[in-house]
């Protein structure tokens, strides 16, 4: 049986992951086996400067953090090596990291797990599917880009109708 004080620590820290996971927009859970201390260094820093949230966390208190919470089915990817990246922004960015650092391990031994986004469950396969999705910033540009090419086509019928009608009159 463990200490009063490293229980209260351990509430704690299942708490704040509670916290964390369920007010992040977006989280995906990873094996990091066989990655290499400079390798790990680099996909930190990555993430770091994508404002996602990365660490290692022990399977137990990752079950104990989503029980009775709407991720409570991510707990049968808890298992092995595990690390799990949180993103309070933007949902895409931890998924795209990761699956572009997965395709490139040559030893394939790290892998996405599974993931979920604004409270839904994903599979490994889904997490794949939406890394490969541009960012807010490319997303925003091409709505943007498809608003303007509609307008400017209203903007032509609406001159030909007016040339229709002024050659009609005249």
């Amino acid at each position: 049986m463990p200490s009063e004080k490293i229980l209260t620590e351990k509430q704690a820290l299942v708490a704040a992951l509670n916290e964390k996971m369920v007010g992040a927009c977006a989280g995906v859970v990873v094996s990091f086996k066989g990655i290499t201390v400079e390798a790990d260094t680099k996909l930190r820093k990555e993430l770091r400067e994508a404002g996602v949230e990365y660490a290692v966390v022990k399977n137990t208190m990752l079950r104990l953090a989503v029980k009775g919470t709407s991720l409570e089915s991510l707990a049968e990817s808890f298992k092995g090596d595990t690390a799990i990246a949180i993103s309070k922004e933007d949902p895409i960015a931890a998924a795209r990291i990761l699956n572009k650092f997965a395709e490139a391990d040559k030893s394939k031994s790290f892998t996405i797990k599974g993931g979920y986004m604004d409270g839904n469950v994903m599979s490994a396969a889904e997490v794949c599917e939406i890394a490969k999705l541009p960012d807010l910033k490319g997303m925003l540009s091409m709505f943007a880009g498809a608003l303007t090419s509609t307008l400017s086509g209203m903007a032509v019928a609406m001159q030909a109708y007016v040339d229709k009608q002024e050659s009609e009159a005249a």
